[in-house]
């Protein structure tokens, strides 16, 4: 477990995909959105198998291990636990953050999916350790995320805790201003990144925007 602040490692966080990366190496996709200034990657390849999870999950491990960024799992506690992840990063639907706090590490890191301030509220008071709030704009990648909360959205969940939130769907790098001056730690992107033509300076722009407001 990395012992660097949370909040600037939650600052960028990189999701995979691994069909708005193809045809290329989603590797090499996040190897560039790493050496362009993400802090963190979230697997979230819905439909893979447990064993495709592990065996793409050791290689981020690896991969985030050089570049001193954390490493989340979406969904499978199992598989963040055994690849040595940072953390798991959950969803209402998924098993309650109480019960998975049982069962992980005391360093070990739970983000949470709420769109509502009192979900948001119940997930921090259960041991979630950041909320990832959303989706704030339009966004494809997600579609089971619900409706659009937009900025006024993002601000009520941001009142509503005392952890770290972080804001997804739609995130682009002429959002960020906007989304940062609302309140959020950082962003979390997914076709921004995997689908960008030039990852690397995809990466770069939003890098540069995050840290210039």
């Amino acid at each position: 477990m990395l012992t660097r602040d949370l909040t600037s490692a939650l600052r960028f966080i990189v999701i995979t995909d691994h069909h708005l990366a193809a045809p290329r190496n989603l590797l090499k996709v996040v190897e560039a959105a790493l050496v362009g200034g993400a802090k963190a990657v979230q697997l979230r390849n819905k439909s893979d198998t447990a064993k495709e999870l592990l065996k793409l999950g050791e290689h981020l491990r690896h991969l985030t291990e050089a570049h001193e960024a954390l490493l989340f799992v979406n969904d499978r506690v199992d598989v963040a636990l055994a690849i040595g992840a940072d953390g798991i990063h959950l969803g209402p639907k998924d098993p309650p953050v109480q019960a998975v706090r049982r069962l992980v590490p005391d360093e070990f890191l739970i983000g949470f999916s709420a769109d509502d301030p009192e979900l948001a509220r119940s997930a921090v008071l259960e041991g979630a350790n950041y909320i990832g709030c959303g989706a704030i704009y339009a966004t494809s990648t997600k579609p089971d995320a619900g409706g659009m909360i937009g900025l006024p959205g993002l601000r009520s969940v941001i009142e509503a805790v005392d952890v770290p939130v972080v804001a997804i769907g739609g995130i682009t790098d002429d959002r960020i201003p906007e989304v940062v001056a609302a309140g959020a730690t950082g962003v979390a992107v997914a076709s921004a990144i995997m689908s960008a033509s030039d990852p690397l300076h995809a990466a770069q722009c939003m890098f540069t925007a995050l840290n210039t407001t």
